[in-house]
């Protein structure tokens, strides 16, 4: 049975919270084993109500869409306010220590979802500093990786190409919990040397091998096109859909899984990914494509019929989702080049740099994909990426690695 950081503290420690004035920075998939949202378990507690609530993006209960901003507001049943720390620019992002005056402590619980460009690990570690700068002490409640905490895949994001969609060097599956990845920019960032105390609830009985279904908790959405782990599972590589003029989706019942457009021809591109076209095709593995048409119901080419693929995990050991991502965009700018376009509009307040090369973290892929060469050379050096990142992260680890 696992025991999330919100359960253990729940269970032991609410009493250290009688009487402090107390922040969370939370979303609706913040709950307990039982179901229970986190400032209303706290609220039933010892602790009593909190004095301030933190919406990410998408907002405290995850009503908006991806980038709409949020507002800020009251909480029906507890009363405290809701700050938005998600707004209409790019400076609403990094929240200002008077957001957390008033404050002693800050505690974070936010159910990630495993990939370097999940915005949410960039407004809890954002926040914290912001909030241990106002004096605040700072608590992490550990949730699980739901892609598990094995695999790593992809490179590293380059200086200069940092973002809110790829705040930290990572590779974009880090296989860390949230717990970790805060522990990994503390030791980065040096809060060690702090006046103010940052800890890390950790989870009891996860192991890094754990599929969400071995966790035996229950899934909630964490924003509002996240609504399976399944969509957890092949996000890694479907968020990249959003950096062009594709269809990932959205609009659907199976965001991330599907990827079209009105111009393409289904079962054309799913024999070349599968590996039916003898002359050109590929053949990735752990997944199926499917042939298929659906009609998005807002976002890109909403009302049209748009021909795709949908994703089918066929084996999730060996299933590499970003890889997967990068082939399949690679693909439907060989097959339709003349149709094929990059994302224009600003992606994430961010206008210079174009959104492919921000979620990629470098212009590589998007320049060899237009090259039409050297795609293979680029992933050849995911590799070393790989390994480096493994030797840094096996020093902050709260969940041991198995010996191989």
């Amino acid at each position: 049975m696992i025991r999330t950081g919100l359960d253990r503290l729940l269970a032991q420690a609410a009493d250290r919270l009688a009487g402090r004035r107390y922040g969370v920075l939370a979303h609706g998939a913040s709950i307990t084993a039982a179901g229970v949202p986190i400032h209303l378990a706290l609220a039933a507690s010892p602790a009593g109500p909190p004095q301030a609530l933190f919406g990410p993006e998408h907002g405290y209960y995850g009503v908006e869409q991806d980038m709409i901003a949020a507002e800020s507001g009251r909480d029906p049943w507890t009363g405290a306010p809701i700050v938005s720390l998600y707004g209409d620019s790019e400076q609403t992002l990094r929240p200002c220590p008077t957001a957390f005056q008033g404050l002693d402590l800050l505690i974070v619980d936010l159910q990630d979802v495993g990939s370097r460009y999940y915005t949410y690990a960039a407004t809890g570690v954002w926040a914290a500093e912001a909030a241990m700068a106002a004096g605040c002490e700072v608590w992490v409640l550990d949730r699980p990786n739901p892609l598990g905490g094995v695999v790593i895949e992809g490179n590293l994001l380059q200086p200069g190409f940092e973002s809110f969609v790829g705040a930290f060097r990572l590779p974009v599956r880090h296989g860390l919990t949230l717990g970790e990845l805060f522990r990994l920019e503390a030791r980065r960032r040096s809060w060690a040397g702090s006046l103010v105390h940052f800890a890390v609830w950790y989870m009891e009985g996860w192991q890094r091998a754990m599929s969400w279904k071995e966790t035996g908790l229950p899934w909630v959405a964490p924003s509002p096109n996240m609504p399976t782990p399944a969509t957890a599972l092949v996000y890694p590589g479907g968020c990249l859909v959003e950096a062009t003029e594709l269809s990932e989706g959205r609009g659907t019942t199976r965001p991330f899984q599907l990827t079209g457009a009105p111009f393409i021809d289904p079962k054309r591109l799913a024999d070349y990914l599968n590996g039916l076209n003898e002359l050109n095709g590929r053949r990735l593995p752990g997944v199926v494509f499917i042939p298929t048409y659906y009609r998005p119901q807002f976002q890109k080419h909403r009302g049209a019929i748009c021909g795709g693929v949908e994703l089918l995990v066929t084996d999730p050991a060996a299933f590499r989702s970003y890889r997967t991502g990068v082939e399949l965009l690679d693909a439907i700018h060989r097959l339709w080049p003349a149709e094929f376009a990059w994302r224009a509009a600003p992606y994430e307040f961010v206008s210079e740099i174009p959104a492919i090369d921000l979620l990629t973290g470098g212009p590589e892929c998007r320049e060899a994909i237009e090259r039409g060469t050297g795609l293979k050379d680029w992933l050849a050096t995911w590799g070393p990426d790989e390994r480096q990142f493994r030797a840094e992260r096996r020093e902050i680890l709260l969940y041991p690695e198995e010996e191989p």
